[in-house]
This record gives C-alpha cells, structure tokens and sequence, in this order.
C-alpha cells in the first residue's frame, strides 16, 4: 500500500493479457472485400442487398454466392458512421444483475438520449470469450462510441478496439494506461478501505470473498497490503470464477465456514457475494455485527433493507455514468477539453454489519 503522503488513488496493476492467451473470430469482411471476390463495383453489392431487382440474374447471383460465403452483412448504423451520421452508442456491463452497472447505464444514457443518441446495452459476463465475440461484433456495428463497465484486460481487444476509431470509454478500475477514456475508481483503496474499517472494528482475522480475476483480484490486493500495514492476518480466502446472484455470495461464505469456522471479519468483494454472505450467516444463526462483521462492495437495495443492513465500501455509480456520458459529447464537440480521465472517490455506507 502506498504510505500516508500520496495526495491521489492509486493505479490499479490491471492485468494485461497477451493475444496468444486468447483466440477471436477474425473480422467482418467489408463491403470492398465482397466487391472485389464477385468482381464487381461496392455499389453494386449494396444495390443487391436493397435493391436486388435493379441487378441482373447472373450478377446478382455471383454476389450473392460471395455474401454466403463471406458471411457480410450490410449494417445500417455502419453506413451512418461512414456518412458521419451515427447516432448509437454501445454499453457493454459485466452483469445486469448489478444495480450500479444499472445504474450507471442509465446515468449515461440520461446524458446521450437527450443529444439524439442511442445507447446499446449487451452483457459480457466477465467473460473473455463473449468480451471478444461482442468486440468483434463492433468491427461490423461501427457505433459512434462505446462503454464498458469495466477495463479491457486483453491485448488483442485493445488493438480491435483502437482500431475502430471511435472513443471508448472504460470505468470500475484505475489503470495507468486506459485505451482511450476513463471514469474510474481504485479498486486497490476500495480493499486497503475494507481492511481499515475491520481493523478499526477491533477484528485482527480476516477473511476475503470475491472473483480470482480481474477487479476483484485487484481489491484482493489492496485488502492484503492494508492487513499487512495493520499488523493483521488474511486467514482465508474464497474466489469464485463469476457472480450470477445472490448465491454465489450464500456458496462462498458455506465454503469459508467449512475451513475457518472462528473467523470473525469478511469482505466481500462485490454487492451480490456479500449480501449473500450476509443471508447465509443469519441462516447459520450466526450473529452480525456480535460474532462476525461483514463489508460489501458496490451497495445495492437488498442490502439496505436488511436487518442489520451491510455497510459497503461503494461510490456513487449514477455520477460514473453521467461523467462517462458527459465526456463522449465534450468529444464530439466543436471544442474539446484535453481531459480524458476522471477517478470517483470511495465513501462507505454504514448500515451495521461491522
């Protein structure tokens, strides 16, 4: 952890995953591509998509066998882009489970939609393999601009993503090397956070719940370095490989009570595991704040309306989303501002779970 004098949050050590680790479909053929195979001019592919009538029998057909076999697809919003006319905007979230990706989502499209824009929304599960095929499904999409609740980790989506000539907008994490814009958060503090507030609880064994990969690794981290400064030990540890609900969190807490039976302090890195975390422990008759304490991540309604509420490190996802939105019109304005980077601050929502 850095020492007391640093005046910012620190850069998460996101990983960067090399192309060789990873394969993807290769891109879209384009319209010249299939021209060129069919030996005819672009606006004769295109006359035969929405003007087949207007094409002769022999031609048309050779175009067509060249579209099977290419798999081209003309896209109306790729042809806006070229025309400079692209009005759609992509957000891609980690899960739509999450309240503050929702949150965040409509922050962003609060700003957009007024300014004629579209906003987009797919889902990318924290996998790497549907990150990549949604990726490459841009190559053909040519959107005016996307976001990602999150930062891209693969090399090779990086480049893809460069390559498309747009603003791209990553948030949730604080890397030094953004691939173009950033609305973030540390999630390193978020765990040295975590750690503080047990510590200051009194509890000296701590336990951790959170995905092996990705942010939750990188609060991992930080929930690490801060007991280590405090003199306090990180017991155990439970990853599980992605959040899909409420019971993933309930899992993992059975599975840390399996091996650490008398710990008395958990954070758990995501709103869902520790909220799950949290009813799994009253279903045990386990008493909270008494006999254990529990800190969350991100803050959602289940965990304010039970009883004792989880207290969370969290930030406010709304204004991510809004400065994410906010950005992209600054872009694409007739004077725009060289900031291409923002960092929220991290506050925590006492609710009685420590």
């Amino acid at each position: 952890m850095a020492d007391e004098a640093k005046t910012g949050p620190t850069h998460d050590a996101v990983v960067r995953v090399p192309a060789e680790h990873a394969t993807a479909a290769g891109r879209p053929p384009r319209i010249e591509e299939v021209a060129r195979r069919a030996g005819v001019a672009p606006v004769t592919v295109s006359r035969v998509l929405r003007h087949p009538d207007k094409v002769k029998a022999k031609t048309l057909e050779r175009v067509r066998a060249v579209i099977a076999e290419t798999g081209y697809a003309s896209n109306p919003h790729a042809r806006a882009l070229r025309s400079g006319r692209s009005n759609l905007v992509v957000a891609f979230v980690s899960n739509m489970l999450s309240q503050q990706f929702g949150l965040a989502v409509r922050g962003f499209a609060s700003v957009l939609e007024p300014e004629g824009y579209e906003v987009m929304v797919g889902q990318t599960s924290y996998s790497y393999a549907k990150e990549s095929a949604m990726i490459q499904s841009l190559l053909g999409l040519r959107p005016a601009a996307v976001m990602f609740t999150g930062v891209i980790e693969l090399e090779q989506n990086r480049e893809a993503l460069r390559g498309l000539g747009i603003p791209v907008v990553e948030t949730w994490a604080y890397p030094p090397d953004p691939i173009d814009m950033l609305v973030g958060i540390s999630n390193y503090d978020a765990g040295a956070l975590a750690a503080r507030r047990l510590a200051a609880a009194g509890h000296r064994h701590l336990a951790f719940i959170g995905r092996a990969g990705g942010r939750g690794a990188l609060r991992l981290t930080g929930f690490r370095a801060a007991a280590a400064e405090l003199g306090l030990d990180v017991v155990h540890v439970v990853t599980v490989p992605e959040v899909t609900g409420l019971s993933d969190g309930r899992d993992a807490f059975a599975a840390l009570m399996e091996r650490e039976p008398a710990v008395t302090a958990v954070f758990g890195a995501n709103d869902l595991l520790a909220t799950g975390a949290l009813i799994e422990a009253r279903a045990r008759g386990i008493v909270v704040p008494g006999r254990l304490a529990i800190v969350g991540f991100g803050d959602n309604d289940t965990a304010d309306q039970m009883s004792p509420g989880l207290t969370t490190v969290t930030f406010d996802a709304r204004a991510l989303g809004v400065n994410a939105g906010a950005m992209l019109l600054d872009r694409w304005s007739d004077e725009p501002s060289v900031r291409r980077q923002r960092v929220l601050e991290l506050a925590f929502v006492e609710r009685g779970s420590v």
